[in-house]
């Protein structure tokens, strides 16, 4: 967008040059308004889409609108901004939101089943029971996201920052999650079973009760972080730094620890590692 913003002032200045004299600033002016991009402008795509004529509205302007139960399955909205938008209960199956901002929308028990949200900015957003099942949010921002009872079930969440979401009961059993960030979120009785945390980094974050049966967390970075009654049963926990973390009443049956970093943990039998 700066880039656009930045050609379009310098298109408008060359026509204000080539115009010279008291029409110089009109055609300046004229200039400008050709180079805007659509997403500032209220266009006839995005007049058609808000009055229910079509679905698509890729790089629209869509901040604070409502659409509250709205069928958007299998939509073009690529690049939109949705800032602070009404999605409660909408329908967006297979949509395509890749790119798009998202802070602050109210997404909560909207059906995001295999909906593409690579690269989009989630943060603040609410997603309380919503299905993303399948859903793709590789290099997604959920800061802040507030998740709780959420389905994401095979999602792909590559590289997705999670740091200070609050998913409590959430449910990401087979998700790949390589890469993540889950810095002081709140996981507290999660399902993470089967899934590919690879290199994920959630110091300071919440498991209480969370389950990450077969998982992989190889390495993980889980400093200060609360697996307090966790079931870590079969997980590949190789190389990980749990150093000052809580493992308390945890189940590691079958899990593979070789390498582990336990040094001021509170460990499964209630003692702190030396």
């Amino acid at each position: 967008m700066r880039i656009q913003a930045i050609s379009a002032t310098m298109s408008g200045l060359r026509a204000m040059l080539r115009c010279g004299g008291p029409l110089a600033m009109l055609c300046f002016i004229a200039a400008m308004t050709d180079e805007v991009p659509p997403n500032v402008r209220d266009s006839p795509e995005r007049q058609t889409f808000l009055a229910g004529e079509s679905k698509d509205c890729p790089g629209c302007d869509l901040r604070g609108v409502n659409l509250k139960r709205r069928d958007l399955s299998g939509a073009d909205l690529t690049g939109a901004d949705l800032t602070d938008a009404v999605l409660h209960a909408a329908r967006l199956t297979k949509a395509k939101l890749s790119h798009a901002t998202l802070q602050g929308t109210n997404l909560n028990k909207a059906d995001m089943k295999r909906t593409d949200l690579s690269g989009a900015d989630l943060s603040d957003a609410l997603i309380y029971a919503s299905d993303l099942s399948g859903a793709r949010l590789d290099d997604a921002v959920m800061i802040r996201v507030h998740m709780g009872h959420a389905r994401f079930t095979r999602a792909e969440l590559r590289n997705v920052d999670l740091s200070q979401a609050s998913a409590p009961d959430s449910e990401l059993a087979d998700c790949n999650l390589d890469h993540a960030k889950l810095k002081q979120a709140n996981f507290n009785g999660a399902n993470l079973s089967r899934s590919d945390l690879s290199q994920v980094v959630v110091d300071g974050a919440r498991f209480v009760g969370a389950r990450f049966r077969n998982a992989k967390l190889a390495p993980v970075s889980a400093r200060q972080a609360d697996f307090l009654r966790a079931d870590l049963s079969g997980a590949d926990l190789t190389g990980g730094d749990f150093r000052a973390s809580r493992l308390e009443g945890a189940n590691l049956d079958g899990a593979v620890t070789t390498g582990v970093k336990t040094k001021g943990a509170l460990l499964v039998d209630g003692t702190i590692a030396q």
